[in-house]
């Protein structure tokens, strides 16, 4: 009887043990099961709806805005005012606050991009175990109130327009430590998604230099992050307000301000051209980052 009963539980611990896989298996495998039913398309529909209305609400209110006339009624000449000569004046500190901020996204840009992708793809080839550091030293901006940067910077800057001057421009270097760690997260996951060691072996075995091996190899697989980075560069300049308010600069944001105690229906006008310019770099983001470049063929 003994021997009988081990025998039956040798042979009955496998199909005891059968039921407790079975939530394993109905999930895809290598993943966890789902824990509750997806959402219907009518659910996601009326969410997307939703979601689309509270986001176009204030976006449309600010647009009728712009339409309506001071004595009642609705107008078009808030839009002409921009191209009247006699109020030029009223608004020569927007314009100048504009150009400031286009010469502050390039010299930002050119800032991050020229100092951090050959860092960080230094790092990635030969110095792995400092990837830890250099993603420690882009995000701790983002911990810091701008305030407290300001107060800062304030005694630096006092130097910097000793020595340079104190146009705007000289703010890319405050600017570009608050966007270092928007522009540092794509281009890291970016780097991510690539072998660079791989890529780096395989250019040297056939005999190309570094530089070329960063040229041709590196940034093309690159490029969707380095967009990305740029672009979102570029919205931090243009949004940026506390750095260019205290440091005395003007920007478009201070511009803005400035413009919009005089004529609000101008100053509303300027913000939606601002919303408009972010949505068409989305979109330049999603369409050049997915452009993949041409492989020529032999015939």
């Amino acid at each position: 009887m003994t021997t009988s009963s081990r025998a039956q539980d040798r042979v009955m611990t496998p199909l005891q043990a059968a039921p407790a896989a079975e939530p394993f298996v109905a999930g895809r495998a290598g993943r966890a099961p789902r824990f509750g039913a997806p959402p219907s398309k009518a659910a996601a529909r009326v969410i997307l709806v939703i979601t689309g209305i509270l986001f176009l609400l204030p976006i449309v209110a600010m647009g009728i805005f712009t339409f309506r006339a001071n004595g009642g009624g609705y107008t078009v000449g808030h839009y002409l005012d921009l191209f009247n000569p006699a109020l030029e004046y009223n608004y020569d500190v927007l314009f100048q606050g504009i150009q400031n901020s286009l010469i502050l996204c390039l010299i930002t840009v050119a800032i991050i991009l020229l100092l951090m992708v050959p860092t960080m793809v230094l790092i990635e080839m030969r110095y792995p175990k400092l990837r830890r550091i250099m993603e420690f030293i882009c995000l701790v901006p983002i911990t810091i109130p701008t305030i407290v940067l300001v107060v800062g910077l304030a005694p630096t800057y006092s130097v910097v327009a000793r020595f340079v001057g104190s146009d705007a421009w000289t703010l890319a270097f405050a600017i570009g430590v608050i966007a270092l760690p928007y522009a540092y997260r794509p281009v890291a996951v970016n780097i991510a998604g690539v072998d660079v060691r791989t890529l780096t072996e395989a250019g040297r075995s056939l005999g190309a230099g570094y530089l070329s091996i960063m040229w041709r190899i590196i940034l093309p697989n690159l490029r969707r992050g380095i967009i990305a980075a740029a672009f979102i560069t570029i919205t931090v300049v243009l949004g940026e307000f506390t750095i260019a308010t205290f440091l005395g600069r003007t920007t478009f944001q201070t511009g803005l301000l400035q413009v919009e105690s005089g004529d609000p229906y101008v100053a509303v006008i300027f913000a939606l051209l601002a919303l408009l310019f972010a949505f068409v770099i989305l979109l330049i983001i999603g369409r050049v980052g997915s452009i993949r470049p041409k492989t020529r063929t032999d015939p």
